[in-house]
């Protein structure tokens, strides 16, 4: 955290005190006002680019964190001698958890879920053809 950044966090906190603390109608709105525009301020203070490590059981799921990142102007890598199911990306943090996180959970959920129906139709046709699915114990 940047010293500029500190000393708004620390501005920010006896705003927050005097707040709560006014007497009058007044002084808590002039309060309010003055803590919006520190807070203004802090929100488009930049934050710095982090390297984020991500590891996945599977190869489907690298692919489409791979193609998510892309799509949000990201650019992931992998180091030598890493496993081909880490992916490394430079990206501010507070943004990559509110914009690109979501997202890929969404679309990792719906392609979990639709491997689960092709695999549960292939199981089902390959017992058909097989031929008495009766005798075999239900896992499910």
């Amino acid at each position: 955290m940047s010293t500029d950044s500190a000393a708004l966090r620390a501005k920010l906190s006896k705003l927050e005190a005097l707040f709560a603390a006014a007497g009058t109608a007044g002084e808590r709105a002039a309060a309010g006002a003055a803590m919006e525009r520190v807070q203004a301020r802090l929100d488009a203070t930049p934050e710095p680019e982090v390297e984020l490590k991500f590891s996945f059981p599977d190869s489907w799921t690298v692919r489409l964190f791979v193609a998510i990142c892309r799509k949000h102007g990201l650019r992931p890598y992998r180091y030598r001698r890493q496993r081909h199911t880490t992916v490394m990306v430079q990206a501010r943090e507070a943004a990559f958890e509110r914009v690109v996180w979501p997202e890929f959970n969404d679309l990792h959920q719906a392609l979990v879920g639709y491997f689960e129906e092709v695999t549960d139709h292939l199981i089902e046709d390959a017992l058909s053809v097989a031929g008495d699915s009766d005798t075999l114990p239900d896992y499910a």
